[in-house]
């Protein structure tokens, strides 16, 4: 299995143990020289988000990758968590839908958890 593929597997089902909302998958390897995906997902409250954050980040630690660096975990708004290969943001509703990434990344390709 792809490097990058393994880990965006890994840190979706991370974030759907924890109900994450609406887990958008992006391949943007073909647009972006500083990852190959970009996980996108939002929590209905801050401690669903603090606790989706924190299960990606346990759970990728277990499988030997650990997070590069981490913004916005205290106030949960919108958490960015690097690991180099693949972007993983978490976000309140009401930030995912004033940033809009997918609007912002839509030359990326979206892909199923299925077909990593």
């Amino acid at each position: 299995m792809n490097h990058s593929k393994e880990m965006a597997k890994l840190a979706f089902e991370a974030m759907d143990d924890k109900l994450a909302k609406d887990i958008k998958i992006i391949d943007i390897s073909n647009i972006s020289v500083f990852a190959d995906y970009f996980l996108i997902a939002n929590g209905t409250n801050r401690n669903q988000v603090q606790a989706i954050a924190d299960n990606v980040d346990e759970v990728m630690h277990k499988a030997g990758y650990p997070v590069k660096s981490t913004e916005g975990f205290q106030t949960a708004n919108w958490i960015l968590m690097d690991y180099n290969d693949i972007i993983v943001h978490v976000f309140s509703e009401e930030d995912r839908a004033f940033y809009d990434l997918e609007r912002i990344w839509k030359d990326g390709t979206e892909v199923s958890a299925e077909d990593l």
